[in-house]
Order: C-alpha cells, then structure tokens, then sequence
C-alpha cells in the first residue's frame, strides 16, 4: 500500500497520475546511491512497530499511587507504588530515546532530499525509496501522538517518580533508577511529555534546526518536498479512481497522516507558514478532502492541525480557513 503512495511523485509531477498506474505501483527499493541514508533510517523504522505497541500497552501505575498518595505512612504501600512506575519509567525512557533516534533519522532523509543540484521534484523521482522512509516517519509520528494523547496515565506516573525523587521520601529503596534516568535526563524527559504531540513536536523542531543550520541551502529546497507530499496525498485522498481501490482503510489513513504532518512541518519551517495565500500548499483542499472522512478517523488529524501548527491564528490566514478548523 506504501508503494503506491510513492512512485505517484513521479507520476504527480508529470500530471499522468492515472488509476492503472495507481494498481500498478510497488514498494520502492534504494538505489545504490540512496542505501546508505537508507539502511540508516531503516534500522530506526525497524523499531517503530515495537515502540508502539509497547505504547500502546501501557497501563500506568494509577491505582498504586493513589492508594500510595492516600496513606503517606504506610511504607508498604509506597513501596508498591515505587516498584510499579520505576519500572514504567524505563519504558518511557525508550520511548523518548526512540524520538531522539527519530529525529536524526529526519534530518538524515531531508540532507538527502534537499541538496543541490536537483530540485526537490528530481530529488522526489529519484530518491523514492528515501521519500518513503519520509513519509513512514510522519506515519509513525502521528499514530504515536494519537496514542500518547488517549494515556493521561504517562504524565501521571511521571509526575509521581519526579515527587518521589525530589522530596526523598523513600528510604531504604533502590534507588538504582537515579542512575538511568537522573535530574537531568527526568527534565528532558518531562518536557517531551507534557507535549500534547510530542513527537511532531520533536520533528517539528528538527525541520526547523535544519534550515536554521543550512543557511547556504535555498529554504524552497526543504518546503518544496514538502509542499509537494502535501499534494500527492491530497489528490489521492480525493479522487475516487484512486481510493477505491486502497486496499484498506489503512492506506487512507496512511495519506491522512502523512499530509497533516508534512503541513505541520511546512508550517513551522516556512516564515508565512502553511495557511497564507501565498502557501504552496491548498489548505482549503486538504481540510475539505480529511472532513470527508469519518469523524473517528481525522479527528486526531484535524486536532494537530489546530494546536501543532504555527500559524494558524496568524491574520493573514483567510477567515474561511480558520473557520473549517473551529
């Protein structure tokens, strides 16, 4: 279903994107030249499955603590609670690494597809294998956030081993824990979380550092690739030929996902941001075609389009766009 999505830049740009090439489209292998980058970002991806799954099947600590928080004197009880996060933390501790990975991953991919001589459009047909590891990346970053925003438990539990660090209120513990996840790292880690979308938020901030770092690189260079990923998903995500023939709902989210977040990206790297006249990207287009879809399946995505991006609340973004966000 992945390949579909990305040999249809070639196809895109040369406006022949046609239903029998849609069916005819595979997965996009990396060329000699691409397979360095690419083994990169694929040993990360290789974990993306894992990381959610293990997000997404965390329980959290909440009645431990409770009980905990309620008899401050019954040592049992704290200990139990102290040995049901401490665990929970070293799991959020590999989450909040994974972003890190992530992250390097992304800059990796946009060096590949932003630097000279070639257009992003070129960089787009020649390097499909690396546009599609781009476009996992934003796959996997949404689906994260969607999870992590349904599990209030993680900034709970968080909160209660910072407590319990900082007052020192357990004696005779381990306290071994300290030693992977010290002052420090439990700050860097608190900030991540108390993100509503903490990964677009690290990729965000990562776009952003890449064209703040690469003064010498054109800024159209990077919101091109961007503004063109935007499109293909657009036209693909409306145009029945080609829906209709995903062979799940998840191709459709697929899209969905990857078009909100190459606009959050365009937004925070672009100085007049996604939702201007002047975009490269139809903003109108792109809410229209995700409020067409089932309520439960954009609802996720029209929320990051309000509190992730930049510019929305800027005034010149036109009131009819704003309005379809309300």
């Amino acid at each position: 279903r992945k390949g579909m999505f990305y040999n249809a830049f070639t196809l895109h740009s040369h406006s022949i994107l046609t239903s029998t090439d849609v069916l005819c489209l595979v997965y996009a292998q990396p060329t000699d030249c691409e397979r360095d980058v690419w083994n990169q970002v694929n040993a990360v991806l290789q974990d993306s499955e894992s990381i959610l799954s293990g997000l997404q099947a965390y329980k959290g600590a909440g009645q431990e603590i409770r009980e905990a928080i309620q008899n401050p004197n019954d040592m049992i009880l704290q200990e139990r609670a102290w040995n049901s996060v401490c665990p929970l933390v070293i799991r959020l501790k590999k989450l909040y690494g994974f972003s890190l990975r992530l992250e390097r991953a992304l800059q990796s991919l946009l060096e590949s597809l932003t630097c000279p001589p070639y257009t992003p459009t070129q960089h787009l047909e020649k390097e499909q294998a690396l546009a599609k590891q781009f476009a996992e990346i934003l796959h996997f970053t949404l689906r994260f956030d969607e999870l992590k925003m349904r599990i209030p438990a993680i900034q709970n539990d968080f909160s209660y081993y910072r407590r319990t660090i900082s007052r020192n209120r357990i004696n005779n513990m381990n306290l071994d824990i300290e030693r992977e996840v010290n002052n420090e790292m439990a700050n860097r880690m608190s900030l991540f979380y108390a993100e509503a979308t903490p990964m677009l938020k690290t990729l965000s901030t990562a776009t952003t550092n890449f064209v703040t770092e690469n003064k010498t690189l054109p800024l159209e260079n990077t919101t091109d690739v961007l503004s063109t990923m935007a499109s293909v998903c657009k036209v693909m995500l409306e145009t029945p030929d080609y829906t209709c023939r995903f062979n799940s709902e998840d191709t459709l989210l697929f899209c969905m996902r990857v078009m909100v977040g190459v606009i959050i990206l365009y937004d925070h790297v672009h100085p007049n941001g996604a939702f201007n006249k002047s975009s490269k990207i139809d903003m109108k287009g792109c809410i229209k075609v995700l409020k067409e879809q089932p309520a439960d399946n954009v609802e996720g995505l029209l929320n990051a389009l309000k509190f992730t991006t930049k510019h929305l609340h800027d005034e010149s973004t036109p009131k009819n766009i704003r309005s379809m966000l309300q």
